[in-house]
């Protein structure tokens, strides 16, 4: 186990490169100057270069290439000069020192995203950390909402096969695969938050934390939580319904189930004890990958009812080109990513023990 879950890391570390290294090059090919997008409409050509020369924009591409490495890896190089970009003093870096050797000292610190061009110089791992926790609420209600209906009525539906209520769920399943989130998020916002307003008291818009009238603090505003929740869950939902479906009633085909069978137990236990277990491997599947889209994919939905989230607050980068919190906020997702699809490799060992972990 150990053997295998260190090689995933190793893998994931080479991946994460490959990922930096992508979006690095990506957004360095766009036409601007990163400076001056900095500074807006402060525009002053002495200020323009201490800004470059701060974020190392005046040196080649190379060398801003290692420059961000170096800031992105947990081990980096750094200088003790103290007008240099990669130099400790400069307190961007909140590090353990390691090794000394000269004027170089080799330090563990936690990666180091930059920051923000239109946030007055607010660092993107603030930014991530007061909008990914929302993202986070959001998209575990919305996974467990789709996980269990999915699994009960992908059971029912399998119990009852080529029964009116068996086709009705494939119906229904089918139509919520086919409807984009965006067109669903205004359907749900209007219908449930305009028209029916009056019986649900939902509103359209509205984050996890709203301010109070007098303005002296925020408070938790859980059923803001229900519309968008709801919507981001249905695609996962229908998913989950057919694969349970499917995968129930080919282990239910299997000789192992007729000798539980013959050997006198009842359905239930049939199900309960030897079936579903087994049957949860491609659900499990599918609920990693939709959760781990789920914090980079809330986009739309998170934009249209105005929840303050990591997708919403990328798309506002977007707007801006703050390259900094975009380039962050891919990089942490795609960790997530990472994270996820290795914890779901060692669930699936746990679930499945014909599953080995080489």
């Amino acid at each position: 186990m150990f053997r295998y879950i260190f090689s995933k890391v190793l893998y994931g570390f080479l991946t994460l490169f490959g990922v930096v290294t992508v979006i690095f090059f990506l957004f360095n090919v766009l036409p601007g100057d990163p400076a001056r997008m900095l500074m807006g409409q402060r525009e002053d050509s002495k200020q323009l270069e201490i800004i470059r020369k701060k974020y190392g924009f005046d040196q080649s591409l190379s060398t801003q290439y290692l420059y961000y490495l170096n800031d992105v890896s947990p081990i980096s190089f750094h200088s003790s000069e103290g007008d240099s970009y990669t130099s400790l003093s400069s307190g961007k870096y909140n590090h353990l020192s390691l090794l000394e050797f000269g004027q170089t000292t080799m330090v563990l610190k936690y990666p180091y995203l930059r920051d923000s061009f239109q946030k007055n110089g607010k660092s993107v791992s603030e930014v991530i950390k007061e909008t990914l926790p929302n993202t986070a609420v959001l998209a575990i209600v919305s996974i467990t909402i789709a996980l269990l209906l999915g699994v009960v009525l992908g059971i029912f539906s399998a119990l009852f096969k080529d029964t009116f209520f068996d086709r009705l769920i494939a119906v229904i399943s089918t139509f919520g695969m086919s409807i984009p989130s965006f067109f669903s998020a205004i359907l749900f916002a209007w219908f449930f938050g305009f028209v029916l307003h009056e019986y649900t008291s939902l509103e359209m818009t509205g984050s996890l934390y709203e301010v109070d009238d007098f303005g002296e603090g925020t408070y938790i505003k859980w059923k803001n939580l229900i519309l968008p929740a709801l919507v981001l869950g249905i695609r996962p939902l229908a998913v989950v319904v057919q694969l349970m479906r499917n995968s129930l009633l080919e282990t239910l085909s299997q000789d192992y189930i007729r000798t539980a069978r013959a050997k006198g137990l009842n359905n239930y236990k049939v199900i309960k004890n030897h079936a579903l277990k087994n049957s949860l491997n491609p659900v499990i599947t599918a609920i990693s990958g939709w959760f781990a889209s789920m914090l980079a994919g809330a986009v739309f939905v998170e934009y249209i009812f105005n929840w303050n989230g990591l997708g919403k607050e990328i798309v506002n980068a977007l707007n801006t080109l703050d390259l900094p919190v975009i380039m962050g906020s891919v990089l942490v997702i795609a960790t997530l990513f990472i994270t996820i699809n290795i914890l779901v490799d060692v669930i699936y060992s746990w679930l499945d023990p014909r599953v080995k972990l080489n």
